[in-house]
C-alpha cells in the first residue's frame, strides 16, 4: 500500500507544472485574439479615449507577465472574469453548463466501456472466426467515424424516421428520469461509440494474451469451468491495459461531447464555448477551455490511481 500511495502522490505532484503550462498557453494564445475586451464591454459607440480608459482601469495595458500573474491570482480565488454584456461571472456560466457536459461524458464512458467489453471479449473467445472478423470490421468503422457525423446519422434514423428519441434539447433528471435518458441517449452513443470501438480492439488483444497464459490452461485442465476462469481471472487481469487507454481517451470524450452538444442543442460547455466564439468573448472562451483541460487532467489522475490499485504487480510489491 505504501508503494501505491507514494506513486499516486508522484502522479499528483506532476499536475502542478502541467496546470501551470495549460494556464500559460491558454492565457498567451487568447491575448493574441483580435477581439478587444474594451470594445465588447463598451459597444460600438465607444470612443478610442473611452476604450483606452477602460483598458487602463482593468489592467489591460500592463505588461503580459504582470497580467498573467494577476490572472493566476484571480484563478486561485475562483475568479475567471466577466462575460461580454450582459455581464455575469464566467464561473456562474460554467457552473450552469458543466454538469450537463459531465453527465453526457459519463454516459458516453458507460456506453463505450459496455460496447468495448462485450465486443472485445466476444472477439477474443471466438478469435480468428467469423464473430472476430465481423467485430474487427465494426471496430475499424467505429474508430474512423467522427462523433459529429455519427450524431447526425443517429438524428436522421432514430429521431426523424423512427421517432424513438428527440432530435435535441435537454430534460432535467429532476423533472423526468426517462426524459433525461431519452434526451442524452443519442448524444452519448455518438460520443461513446468511437471510443468503445478503439477499446474493443484493446480488450480483444489483452484477452487473447491472457487466454494464452499457462494458468488459464492449468485451471481449465484442473476442472474449473471456462466461464468461471474467464470471468474471475482472465477478464480482471485483461482490463488493466484498457483502463489505461480509457484514461488517455477522456480528452477525446470531452472534446466529442463539446462538439456533439452543439449538434443536439444541449446547453453544455459546447454550446457555451460556441457562444463565446460567436460573441467574441475571450474571457468566456478562456474559462471553458481551462475547465475542459483541468477536468481532463483530474480524470487522468483518477484513472492512473485506479490503475495503480488494479495492477496485481504493484499489489504483490506491497506484501
Amino acid at each position: 500500500m505504501a508503494t501505491i500511495l507514494r506513486m499516486a502522490l508522484g502522479r499528483l505532484l506532476t499536475l502542478v507544472p502541467m496546470v501551470l503550462g495549460i494556464t500559460l498557453f491558454v492565457f498567451v494564445v487568447l491575448r493574441f485574439s483580435p477581439n478587444d475586451p474594451a470594445y465588447n464591454a463598451l459597444g460600438e459607440g465607444a470612443t478610442p479615449e473611452a476604450r483606452h480608459a477602460y483598458a487602463a482601469a482593468h489592467g489591460l495595458t500592463d505588461p503580459l507577465p504582470v497580467r498573467y500573474v494577476r490572472f493566476l491570482g484571480d484563478l486561485l480565488h475562483g475568479d475567471l472574469g466577466l462575460t461580454a454584456p450582459p455581464s455575469k461571472p464566467v464561473t456562474d456560466a460554467i457552473g450552469t453548463a458543466f454538469p450537463l457536459t459531465l453527465q453526457l461524458t459519463l454516459l458516453a464512458v458507460l456506453v463505450g466501456v459496455v460496447f468495448a467489453v462485450v465486443l472485445g471479449v466476444t472477439a477474443a473467445l471466438f478469435r480468428d472466426r467469423w464473430p472476430d472478423q465481423a467485430i474487427r470490421v465494426l471496430s475499424m468503422a467505429g474508430v474512423a467515424m467522427p462523433s459529429f457525423w455519427l450524431g447526425i446519422l443517429l438524428i436522421q434514423w432514430f429521431a426523424l424516421r423512427l421517432g424513438w428519441f428527440p432530435t435535441g434539447g435537454y430534460v432535467n433528471p429532476g423533472d423526468s428520469v426517462g426524459g433525461w435518458l431519452r434526451s442524452l441517449a443519442l448524444p452519448a452513443v455518438a460520443v461513446g461509440f468511437p471510443v468503445g470501438s478503439l477499446l474493443a480492439r484493446v480488450v480483444r488483444t489483452a484477452m487473447v494474451e491472457e487466454l494464452d497464459r499457462d494458468y488459464v490452461r492449468t485451471a481449465i485442465g484442473g476442472g474449473l469451468p471456462r466461464v468461471v476462469v474467464v470471468g474471475r481471472n482472465v477478464l480482471r487481469n485483461a482490463l488493466i491495459t484498457p483502463l489505461t487507454v480509457l484514461g488517455l481517451q477522456i480528452g477525446y470524450l470531452l472534446s466529442g461531447a463539446v462538439v456533439v452538444e452543439a449538434i443536439f442543442g444541449l446547453p453544455g460547455l459546447g454550446t457555451l464555448i460556441m457562444q463565446g466564439v460567436t460573441a467574441g468573448d475571450p474571457a468566456l472562451v478562456q474559462g471553458v477551455v481551462l475547465c475542459i483541460a483541468l477536468t481532463f487532467l483530474v480524470v487522468n489522475l483518477l484513472v492512473d490511481v485506479l490503475y495503480l490499485f488494479a495492477n496485481p504487480r504493484l499489489k504483490g510489491a506491497t506484501r
